[in-house]
């Protein structure tokens, strides 16, 4: 059976920054574009960053003692993919909204997660699961 995928679209403010952070930095590949949007490939899933006007920033509400930005998109990975990602994260100078952290510990739902936002200020959250079968427990 195949992993369903996800699309995203969202809004930034200058497509060439967005080319440098979301292919130089988290290191996907550019599917088609145009004059105006971009695909990019986010670990199989297609997110579509269109030029557009800034927009409303995050707001926050609080998740296990930390401001999670909302609205916000991202992927669940792998703990090794996690664990790469964070790192190469941590080389490029990001300053995460939320360092890479672990949520939840001892309790259902335990995850690794981190924010952080891309240069038109939208939120990605990345996170990953030791157990899958937790990534909707209760």
């Amino acid at each position: 059976m195949t992993r369903p995928r996800f699309h995203h679209a969202f809004p930034v403010d200058d497509l060439d920054r967005a080319r440098d952070f979301y292919g130089g930095v988290l290191g996907c590949s550019e599917g088609r574009s145009a004059p105006h949007w971009v695909d990019f490939d986010l670990y199989g899933h297609q997110i579509v960053a269109h030029l557009a006007p800034v927009g409303v920033r995050p707001i926050t509400n609080p998740v296990d003692g930390d401001d999670v930005p909302v609205p916000h998109f991202g992927v669940i990975l792998d703990p090794p993919t996690w664990a790469e990602l964070a790192e190469r994260l941590r080389a490029a100078g990001t300053d995460f909204v939320i360092e890479p952290t672990t949520r939840f510990a001892g309790q259902p739902g335990e995850q690794s997660t981190m924010f952080l936002l891309d240069p038109a200020g939208n939120a990605l959250e990345f996170k990953s699961f030791a157990d899958d079968s937790m990534v909707f427990a209760r």
